[in-house]
């Protein structure tokens, strides 16, 4: 079983369904390419880039896969955002990956924060000291100009952006050499984005959702909010549209993106759902299914950092 892909705007293509990398180890990695995975998504905030490199390396080396056959994406984490700190971050990366390129390297979040050096503290996360929040003074347009020296040469082969909104989109079209790729956002039927994904549809740039199934995935957090929130997963107009059409629940949230030409990158430790979760491009829902799904549009996003505790509010 494979994922089909979707061209993006520079010939590349990529995978319409990959697996996302929070809090996930070698194993688990190893298994999803078994399962037919071919797109991992990770991070330098997740911690855990030299366990998913790892897990690469041991299915390349049974012949499974061939590093042609993926698609690897990682991002730049806030505290690297200096100009002359974008290429070594993102060069220490594949080198804990393992690898010569990254498919997709992406800016995390439009936040720069002070420099951290990783031999103080990898990953960094959102402190500088104790529970001290110092900003950088780099700009966007600064950091992003840095992304594209690393994509003319070569070191990654395609250039994203995360948790953007539509004003910072048209901007990076003001500056970009290169306009990137993908965005990747929160994207669930809480938070359908309309506008934004329309946006990028427009300017040729491929969305990415995280978190496709809203609160569930922020509940291990003790997020009050999420805690707050009815779960998409039980929903009755989610379970209805599933048993219709003998689906599980997460298979139709999933197909809710792709079918929209949305990319998905959920995961899960259990094998069968595993399996069920690359299997969300066989099937179509009917056109009201799919208003029916947008129709449970709050506006409500929980990976704000306010929602931890960071008073960096940058979806305000």
């Amino acid at each position: 079983m494979a994922a089909p892909t979707i061209k993006l705007n520079n010939g590349k293509n990529m995978p319409l369904v990959g697996f996302g990398l929070w809090k996930v180890n070698n194993d688990q990695v190893y298994n999803a390419i078994k399962t037919g995975y071919r797109l991992f998504d990770g991070a330098c905030d997740y911690g855990n880039e030299v366990e998913a490199g790892q897990g690469v390396k041991r299915a390349i080396d049974e012949g499974l896969v061939k590093r042609e056959d993926l698609f690897i994406v990682s991002k730049l984490w806030n505290s690297f955002h200096d100009k002359d700190k974008v290429m070594p971050i993102c060069k220490k990366q594949l080198g804990d990956w393992g690898l010569d390129y990254f498919d997709l390297y992406i800016i995390h979040f439009p936040i720069a924060l002070k420099y951290v050096d990783p031999s103080v503290r990898y990953p960094p996360g959102f402190f500088y000291e104790g529970d001290k929040i110092v900003l950088s003074k780099a700009s966007l347009e600064e950091t992003y100009h840095a992304m594209e020296e690393c994509y003319e040469q070569g070191l990654i082969k395609s250039l994203g952006i995360s948790n953007y909104v539509g004003s910072l989109v048209l901007d990076v079209e003001r500056y970009a050499k290169h306009l990137p790729q993908t965005l990747q956002i929160e994207h669930h039927p809480y938070l359908v984005q309309q506008d934004l994904t329309d946006l990028c549809k427009s300017r040729g740039i491929a969305v990415t959702a995280y978190s496709s199934f809203g609160p569930s995935s922020f509940l291990e957090l003790d997020m009050k909010r999420a805690h707050d929130t009815p779960l998409l997963l039980e929903h009755p107009t989610i379970k209805s549209i599933a048993d219709k059409h003998s689906k599980t629940p997460a298979q139709v949230l999933l197909r809710w993106s792709t079918q929209r030409g949305i990319a998905v990158i959920p995961k899960s430790n259990n094998q069968d759902r595993l399996a069920q979760n690359l299997d969300v491009c066989s099937f179509d829902l009917a056109k009201d299914e799919v208003e029916a799904i947008s129709g449970l549009d709050k506006d409500l996003r929980f990976n704000s950092p306010t929602n931890y505790g960071i008073d960096i509010p940058i979806f305000a």
